[in-house]
């Protein structure tokens, strides 16, 4: 018999995707925990927002707003629960979803999401304080560049093509000079 075996550790949004058998081919072998720890459970908590932003720009602004009123209502998550199925319901925008029986029956992993939710602290994020506000996100405008740049060496582990080392070293080296250039770093 071939096992295998994987850890994604990612935004507790994707846990409906990841179990609706319609999405998913390995929906009937997952499950769901929080993420491991070494030293601090502060580091393991992850809570991602699903930013629903209006720009200052736009010039529908009132046309924009009723959208996002309309996405996180009830009656849209209801309507995504009775037509879609309750697993594909959107995760994250209303504690009432969390509460619904056919919800937590479609979606076995509700509880473990909610308490990651609810127990993610973006003020204390980290096993030493920093200077930012926030879990995984930082809210400045390098943050998708260094994201990139970090996603690419990690790919570059997991191909073989650099040694983890040596990846987790450039990464590290290439943030530092993003923040440096910024002037985040003095």
């Amino acid at each position: 018999m071939d096992l295998a075996c994987a850890m994604w550790i990612d935004a507790t949004s994707a846990a409906g995707r990841v179990y609706d058998p319609k999405q998913s081919k390995v929906a009937d072998k997952v499950a769901f925990a929080k993420a491991p720890v070494a030293v601090t459970p502060n580091g393991s908590a992850w809570g991602w927002a699903w930013s629903l932003a209006v720009p200052t720009s736009t010039k529908k602004a009132d046309t924009a707003k009723s959208f996002v009123k309309w996405a996180t209502s009830k009656a849209y998550v209801q309507r995504v629960g009775e037509t879609e199925g309750w697993v594909a319901a959107p995760p994250g925008t209303r504690k009432s979803t969390y509460a619904s029986a056919d919800y937590q029956k479609a979606a076995p992993f509700a509880a473990t999401v909610l308490a990651a939710i609810e127990s993610a602290d973006p003020t204390k994020q980290t096993k030493d304080p920093v200077p930012y506000t926030g879990i995984q996100f930082v809210a400045i405008p390098e943050f998708q560049g260094i994201g990139t740049q970090v996603g690419q060496a990690i790919a570059a582990a997991v191909t073989g093509e650099q040694s983890v080392d040596d990846a987790l070293n450039g990464a590290q080296a290439s943030v530092e000079k993003t923040m440096e250039e910024a002037g985040y770093i003095k």
